[in-house]
């Protein structure tokens, strides 16, 4: 019989695309979210969500049981989430901590914006060379994410060092073993949503103490470490050195430890606003504070400050493009667009 009916233009797209999966399948390439539709994708959010939400609300009530039980009351009696100080520890936060927080959080927002913009990178718009080293080129991108690098590191050494010359040190280091009872309660509090009455002017909680010292003196290090890898001013003809320390290592560390610095300011800009967003913004941007934890939660000059650091940051996102960085880019060396 003579054929009379051929598959349309919709079948012909769904035997080619069930091929091109196929062939992925076989070569071990993993799907990109390009190949999925909106409907795909909002159906997966939607149940990765739901999925989320269950496994929190799970969480609150094991750390409900857990906090309700004979047991667990004893260990909050002995461990309510914060040590005592010691007798020296300062009491408040000074203004220059506060310049020093808002300068790390730009710093680190630009840093994040223009790394991922490296990694993502393929034709860059515009390239930088030293004027020594014409043959050494770098993407405008890179140029301004290691510039930023430089002033990250200079706040944060010039951190460091008014941290132990004023003895603030001792709130973000832990002077007692008992700081690890007393996170580990502070942890079950905030998963019970029972949070722990805190006053960050006078003393952190033990979790809070283990992670400002953690970003301090863990992640930020191997942030530099690593990135002094990657970047430029490593040597290039040391074999030896770069056999100790391979940059597929610095690779492996330094994308990983981006990601906890997000997840640590996203926790941690959540739990500022929602255990007392008044008096806390007073303590990290205004040097307001008082050893009554119910003082300065009322006073808006805090988020007054934090709402005019937010359009300072927006406006450092918005100028964060060639046409602004070029003219700046020539001050310190010489810059082609493509």
């Amino acid at each position: 019989m003579p054929r009379t009916v051929w598959p349309g233009a919709a079948a012909r797209n769904r035997a080619t695309t069930a091929l091109s999966e196929q062939k992925r399948s076989v070569a071990g390439v993993q799907p990109r979210l390009a190949d999925f539709s909106p409907v795909q994708l909002l159906g997966s959010t939607a149940v990765l969500g739901v999925f989320a939400l269950a496994l929190v609300g799970i969480a609150v009530l094991i750390a409900r049981f857990v906090l309700a039980i004979g047991p667990g009351r004893e260990f909050l009696a002995a461990f309510p989430g914060e040590y005592h100080l010691p007798e020296s520890a300062p009491v408040g936060l000074p203004v220059w901590l506060n310049w020093s927080h808002f300068l790390n959080s730009l710093f680190l927002l630009l840093i994040i914006r223009t790394g991922w913009q490296v990694r993502r990178e393929k034709r860059p718009a515009a390239f930088w060379s030293p004027r020594n080293n014409k043959k050494r080129r770098i993407s405008l991108g890179l140029w301004f994410h290691q510039a930023l690098d430089i002033l990250w590191i200079a706040n944060g050494v010039v951190f460091v060092v008014l941290l132990f010359v004023t003895g603030q040190w001792m709130r973000i280091v832990p002077t007692s073993w008992e700081v690890f009872p007393n996170a580990l309660s502070a942890a079950l509090q905030y998963a019970s949503l029972d949070w722990p009455t805190e006053n960050g002017w006078v003393n952190y909680n033990s979790l809070q103490q283990l992670s400002y010292f953690a970003i301090t003196f863990v992640a930020a290090p191997l942030a530099i470490i690593s990135g002094v890898r990657l970047s430029g001013v490593w040597p290039k003809d040391a074999e030896k050195l770069n056999k100790l320390y391979p940059i597929e290592w610095a690779r492996k560390v330094h994308f990983p430890t981006m990601l906890f610095f997000v997840a640590f300011i996203v926790v941690h800009v959540a739990l500022v606003l929602a255990t007392g967003a008044l008096r806390n913004l007073n303590h990290m941007y205004a040097a307001r504070g008082s050893e009554d934890p119910a003082a300065y939660t009322s006073d808006p000059t805090g988020l007054l400050i934090f709402a005019a650091s937010l359009v300072v940051m927006a406006a450092a996102w918005v100028a964060a493009r060639p046409a602004v960085l070029m003219p700046i880019a020539r001050l310190f060396g010489e810059v082609k667009q493509r």
